[in-house]
């Protein structure tokens, strides 16, 4: 979309008219006529297209491979809906996406549903609408169903979105929070904070030497690489959003019934990241990332694992983090620079609301 100044500009929309009547979202978007029927064939149909979504029925007809599925949901409601490396819209295909993944599943179909405040920019919207089509590109997945509600005005903040996915489990994968075994080995695939960190700096108007940008991505092809390569020795994955990586290690030691050890001085932190939390009294364990995976892999298949993750443009910074063991279960134990141990509780309530 071209820069007008924040002017709505529908130059390179297909259709330009009626639409270009209503540059804000009007509660006739919603109500199933004239208005609501424009905005899909004019908006939503041409970033999202595929023969699933044009049939335009109640509900898409798919085809999919024999075997297991695994299906996952989630509503997003970011603020700012815009940020230094990414959108809602991004978010709202990749946390999906991540879900199925790692899960042990490849990701294949999407829904879409739009709740919208009456006096959202039409213009922005259509922003929104362009990023999750790149991003559902990038991942390699199609947006096939969706819907669109329109709410008064003060009754919302912008624009939320839900999305829900399919995805094929691979054949013999059996990964889940409850897998984790002792002398496991745990491994990140790159650093941590960045999403929770670039989410507040905008809202703080903190500025620092490098802009922190969010790490939102999709990680089904990073995950298809490490399961290609090792399989059955994948036991758990996790993707820490919310609640970071503490809330990520945590749940996993209580559904396995173990300990966690991990190594302060082995976590990979940016040091903007690492300077915005100190200067907001906030610990980077407990802060939520969107492109991040945790992996606990049997021990001897832990450094192949690594280079695999280091392979990948997303694992790049990918580190060792900790292991599995048998002393302390159900608790996250960390060893820090001065070498003692402290224990991480779970976070109690929300460090960061609204980052995704």
């Amino acid at each position: 979309m071209a820069d007008n100044g924040g002017a709505p500009d529908f130059s390179s929309w297909s259709c330009p008219l009626p639409l270009a009547d209503y540059p804000t979202i009007v509660m006739g978007h919603g109500g199933g006529g004239k208005l609501g029927n424009e905005l899909v064939e004019h908006l939503f149909l041409p970033a999202f297209r595929n023969a699933a979504l044009e049939n335009l029925g109640d509900a898409a007809i798919l085809e999919l491979a024999p075997g297991r599925i695994a299906m996952s949901t989630d509503s997003f409601v970011v603020q700012p809906i815009f940020f230094p490396g990414g959108s809602i819209g991004e978010l709202a295909v990749n946390g999906t996406v991540n879900d199925l993944a790692v899960s042990g599943a490849d990701p294949k179909f999407l829904s879409a549903s739009f709740i919208l405040e009456e006096g959202f920019p039409l213009a922005q919207l259509a922003a929104v609408v362009r990023a999750m089509a790149d991003a559902a590109a990038t991942a390699g997945v199609r947006i096939v169903t969706g819907d669109t509600k329109v709410v008064e005005r003060g009754h919302g903040d912008g624009c939320y979105i839900n999305t829900a996915g399919v995805g094929v489990l691979r054949p013999g994968i059996e990964v889940g929070p409850h897998r984790a075994q002792v002398g496991d080995v745990i491994l990140v695939s790159g650093t941590i904070g960045d999403h929770g960190m670039a989410i507040m700096s905008v809202r703080e108007g903190l500025e620092f030497e490098s802009q922190i940008r969010s790490d939102c991505a999709a990680l089904n092809g990073l995950i298809a690489d490490v399961l290609d390569a090792v399989g059955k020795d994948v036991h758990a994955m996790r993707d820490p959003t919310r609640g970071g990586l503490s809330s990520t290690l945590n749940e996993i030691a209580s559904s396995s019934n173990v300990g966690i050890e991990i190594d302060e001085t082995n976590l990979p932190v940016r040091t903007e990241v690492q300077s915005a939390c100190e200067l907001l009294g906030l610990d980077p364990v407990y802060v939520a990332n969107e492109g991040k995976v945790v992996l606990f892999v049997a021990a001897q298949a832990a450094d192949r694992v690594l280079a695999v993750l280091r392979a990948h443009p997303l694992g790049r910074d990918a580190a060792m983090i900790g292991q599995v063991t048998a002393q302390h279960p159900r608790m996250l134990v960390a060893r820090t620079s001065m070498g003692a141990n402290r224990v991480i509780a779970p976070q109690i309530g929300e460090q960061l609301p609204r980052i995704c």
